[in-house]
């Protein structure tokens, strides 16, 4: 990055082998190509700690980036996932950040807790790996729908709106998948979603914006350089919501900008007209 430089006990390297021997491995690849690189790396004897640090879901299996590491591990290593409201553009500039390592509670989870922390980056820990990780990636899929809302020049009080019914929606799907309602008012769920949805550092939120600007969405992902993952997390958002009979009205329109051409404009205009009914709707699964 930029004008950032690596901590002096920090090595780069591209040889696998150079890190065998570590008691902890951190994994921030691509949710869709997670399973083949772990796979390809060969690391079948090596059982050190393993860290998820991805946030999305994996489309053939509609399993999250840490399930997907579990099924890549020997027996016996300790997978969890660190996830929150964290750009790497900030928290390389030592711009205090907190986060959240999610994973069973054992001696390893509090020695990762306080090697990952410093003066400004605070760890917090979790035993909802599945509510953290579920979070992390569709919280991405709302924000597609915030920049897309941008893009339209629609203000504040959209995005209010969608950061709302949108926190609704992954809570819904979260605890049919076994996460638990405080995760979701927490760091990972609605402090991630805040994050992603208002900053100009947001992948997501900035292939939205162009959505909303008119842009064909294969020229938006050519000219990206980093990986959105919200664009291939969204149809496999759209497939756990038909599984699990859960109503996504949020996702289900974003689906439809990112994979049917639906203008924009048509998928506000089609949350705005759905059925009218409470807002507070029971949570408890």
């Amino acid at each position: 990055m930029a004008g950032c430089k690596l901590h002096e006990r920090v090595v780069a390297t591209s040889v696998v082998e150079e890190a065998r021997g570590a008691d902890v491995f951190v994994f921030a690849l691509p949710t869709a190509c997670m399973r083949q690189c772990v796979t390809s790396l060969n690391l079948q004897n090596s059982t050190p700690t393993w860290i998820n640090a991805a946030k999305g879901i994996e489309q053939d299996t509609l399993i999250t980036a840490g399930e997907v590491l579990r099924e890549c591990a020997p027996d016996g290593t300790q997978i969890y996932t660190l996830s929150g409201p964290s750009h790497a553009e900030e928290l390389a500039r030592k711009i205090p950040t907190s986060i959240v390592l999610a994973g069973r509670d054992t001696p390893l989870r509090a020695a990762c807790q306080s090697a990952f922390s410093t003066a400004y980056c605070r760890v917090y820990t979790s035993d909802d790996r599945v509510g953290v990780e579920v979070a992390g990636a569709l919280k991405n899929v709302v924000a597609l729908a915030a920049g897309i809302s941008d893009g339209l020049g629609f203000g504040d009080n959209t995005r209010g709106a969608l950061l709302t019914r949108g926190l609704s929606e992954i809570t819904r799907i979260g605890q049919k998948l076994g996460g638990r309602f405080e995760t979701f008012a927490g760091l990972a769920g609605m402090g991630d979603l805040i994050t992603t949805c208002c900053s100009t550092h947001s992948r997501n939120r900035r292939v939205g914006y162009e959505l909303g600007k008119g842009r064909p969405l294969p020229d938006i992902l050519q000219d990206l350089t980093e990986v959105a993952e919200g664009v291939t997390t969204t149809p496999a958002a759209r497939a756990l919501g038909q599984k699990h009979d859960q109503e996504l009205p949020i996702t289900e329109q974003v689906y439809q900008v990112l994979y049917e051409n639906k203008n924009p404009l048509e998928a506000v205009r089609s949350l705005m007209l759905r059925a009218l009914k409470e807002e507070a709707q029971p949570h408890a699964v």
